[in-house]
């Protein structure tokens, strides 16, 4: 399948093929990552609706969004040691294809209608996500000749176009087939696409650059003895403790939820204040730090309401939205290839028009963008007000609301989340360079756990004045960047 998207280089013999004029290696990358998002966003989409369905665990709306957050929150947060193996243990080409593997395992898992083997499976995609996450994404600068290869930039373009080809085809498939025809049946469709990129990852790893099998940093005897060792150690405190509440009969949900929630915000803040707290690190560095916090806590915000999107809002769409466009109904799940399909419409269009506003020497500053991006998000949640008034007078709303919900939250991403991704490797302190990727990730964790905590706590977030409240503290959040941007700038140095 990859190899009809490719055709001769330029200046050669026609016998090299290039990937749209890359390396023939991205064409590997892009169709792993492709059905890798397939099968991720597929499972996603229907995970809030089988959590709460009267034919699926049926679950409150609460327990399914903090169970769905928790999941998001974990992905993310287990990049970084994800990361580490690549550098530490397999080497990012071993990690990827083992990563792919337990994917596909924790699919097949969900896919068994067992109630009993349900977390089981979220708990093996989220592990192998993180695993496969920041190692895929190193391939592909392996396959360019460093930093200043001017094909790059192009490169990792072509690869997140992949990204959200995937997420867009994956509700209508996999959630049109778990909706309708079966829940564990579209579980295992998401099985299949991540088969389907297993499969072609390890037919294609002879286009890869040979790096990708180097361990870069790999552990020495005494290294691995005392990290497995301390692992055994950790894991089984976590047995013992667990077996125990289980034998005392006071195991409820919570007492998984609520540790991981917790830890998801602790684990931010301990990076962020560890890496404040070296000493290696010049004063300029620290500077960058102190300016980089306040582009991370925003970011906690963002994200806070923007996954929201995936439980609060599907949630209902569920019990309170007509689901039709001019009379043709379509399945709940559909809603999340919305944001896809707006991102491959509108990345380009922004590109070009910061771009043509560089030129004029009038493009935003970084933290100009950012305040727009938490002031688009909080716009979204104010714009929820009215579906939610709608269905609180007894009515279905409209469809259309959700949509024009989504949209601005797709223009607040485009706005804050490349952004976000580009000022983190240029104000990454040099020895954290390789780390500050992980780091990045952290505030999508944090804003995902703080969602999990209030719906743990039985907050309800479909309640107006909650959502009211979230789309103020967002909206104050971007004015206050904005207002505060010359302290930032100051602190960001020669970063713009």
């Amino acid at each position: 399948m990859a190899s009809s998207l490719t055709k001769d280089s330029a200046g050669t013999s026609g016998s090299e093929k290039t990937f749209f004029g890359h390396p023939r290696g991205l064409a590997t990358l892009f169709m792993t990552e492709m059905w890798e998002r397939f099968s991720y966003y597929g499972m996603r989409a229907l995970l809030p609706l089988y959590l709460i369905a009267p034919n699926g665990l049926h679950m409150n709306p609460a327990t399914a969004t903090a169970i769905y957050s928790v999941y998001l929150s974990l992905v993310y947060l287990l990049a970084m040691p994800g990361g580490w193996f690549g550098d530490r243990v397999w080497g990012p080409r071993k990690t990827v294809a083992i990563a792919g593997g337990v994917i596909m395992l924790g699919h097949l898992t969900l896919a068994l209608p067992s109630e009993g083997t349900f977390f089981a499976g979220l708990g093996l995609v989220a592990i192998g996500s993180g695993l496969l996450k920041s190692n895929i994404s190193t391939m592909v600068g392996h396959l360019y000749d460093g930093p200043d290869d001017p094909r790059r930039d192009g490169g990792f373009t072509i690869f997140y176009m992949g990204i959200n080809v995937g997420a867009f085809a994956a509700p209508l498939v996999i959630g049109t087939v778990g909706e309708n025809v079966n829940w564990h049946l579209g579980f295992a469709l998401a099985a299949l696409g991540m088969g389907l990129g297993i499969a072609q990852f390890l037919l294609g790893t002879r286009h890869l650059n040979e790096r990708s099998l180097v361990v870069p940093k790999p552990l020495s005897a005494d290294e691995r003895a005392s990290t497995l060792r301390k692992s055994m150690i950790w894991l089984g405190i976590a047995a013992v403790f667990y077996i125990g509440t289980v034998v005392t009969g006071v195991y409820t949900l919570n007492w998984l939820l609520v540790p991981i929630t917790i830890a998801g915000l602790v684990i931010p803040v301990m990076v962020l204040a560890r890496i404040k707290r070296d000493k290696e690190l010049s004063q300029t560095e620290q500077k960058k730090m102190s300016g980089y916090i306040w582009f991370f806590v925003a970011a906690a915000i963002f994200w806070m309401i923007y996954d929201q999107g995936g439980s609060t809002l599907a949630i209902f769409a569920e019990s309170s939205a007509e689901n039709s466009v001019l009379g043709w109904a379509f399945p709940v799940s559909w809603y999340q290839s919305v944001n896809p399909i707006l991102i491959m419409a509108l990345a380009p269009v922004f590109a070009a028009f910061w771009l043509a506003l560089n030129r004029r020497g009038k493009e935003p500053s970084t933290v100009v963008k950012f305040s727009s991006g938490l002031v688009l998000v909080g716009a979204s949640f104010f714009l929820f007000l009215a579906p939610l008034t709608i269905a609180g007078d007894g009515h279905k709303a409209a469809a259309m609301w959700l949509v024009a919900i989504y949209f601005v939250q797709t223009v607040g991403e485009l706005t804050l989340s490349p952004v976000g991704l580009s000022v983190t490797t240029k104000m990454a302190p040099a020895k954290y360079a390789s780390q500050m990727m992980g780091v990045w990730f952290l505030a999508v964790t944090a804003g995902d756990c703080t969602t999990g905590l209030l719906s743990i706590a039985g907050v309800e977030l479909n309640g107006t004045g909650v959502v009211a409240l979230q789309a103020a503290l967002a909206v104050v959040a971007g004015v206050a960047v904005f207002m505060y941007r010359g302290k930032v700038k100051a602190l960001m140095g020669d970063v713009r």
